[in-house]
């Protein structure tokens, strides 16, 4: 058990989650969806406690979130069509997967990352004070519905996370969409953003 603080989401706050994150602590924030649970993606045991206080399954992978395509570099493979991806439509709410680099836990996911950059102002926000990979997971106990309502959020992760960035109920939207672009460009999920128009885009931009 440990003891959490519950701020309201603000520069100080935000400031405050990321020094948690760089010590291995957890943090509960906001993003384009739902709450989430932030780790620092490189630190195996913070990202151990992540699948703990979810009781997630250790073989299901966690995405995380990344500040901009040179953060991303850093950890997983870019080429030129994802570059392209991340600069027509992120931030926001498409999350790429892509081939891993070394520098990411085989913990959180063996050969493959999936990330995106937030659209949700106090995600990118921490992401980039942070300076560091976070994990992208919802806040949620495993099989159980995503959680939108800030008592909800409250009495389930109080005395289980570091600190809670309370921005109170957030909106009910789609999760982001998701493609693999390890080969051949394959959508894996639809989401607020349309298959048809990545792949359309997509085509545009081989043909240039």
């Amino acid at each position: 058990m440990v003891k959490t603080i519950i701020k309201k989401a603000n520069k100080n706050s935000i400031k405050k989650a990321s020094r948690i994150l760089k010590k291995g602590g957890l943090v509960v924030y906001p993003t384009e969806t739902c709450y989430g649970i932030g780790a620092n993606a490189t630190n195996i045991k913070a990202i151990r406690r992540v699948y703990k206080v979810k009781k997630r399954p250790c073989s299901r992978p966690i995405h995380i979130i990344v500040s901009n395509i040179r953060m991303m570099e850093k950890y997983g493979e870019i080429t030129k069509e994802i570059r392209f991806l991340v600069k027509k439509f992120m931030p926001g709410p498409l999350s790429i997967v892509t081939r891993k680099k070394k520098t990411i836990p085989k913990v959180l996911n063996p050969k493959e990352i999936t990330f995106r950059i937030p659209g949700n102002p106090v995600a990118l926000k921490l992401v980039k004070e942070s300076k560091i990979p976070i994990t992208a997971t919802s806040a949620n106990i495993s099989g159980q519905p995503p959680l939108y309502k800030i008592k909800d959020v409250i009495k389930i992760f109080e005395n289980k996370v570091e600190i809670i960035l309370d921005c109170g109920n957030l909106k009910r939207i789609k999760p982001s969409t998701f493609i693999d672009m390890k080969s051949k460009p394959k959508i894996l999920r639809e989401g607020p953003i349309k298959s048809k128009t990545i792949l359309k885009e997509l085509e545009k931009f081989k043909t240039k």
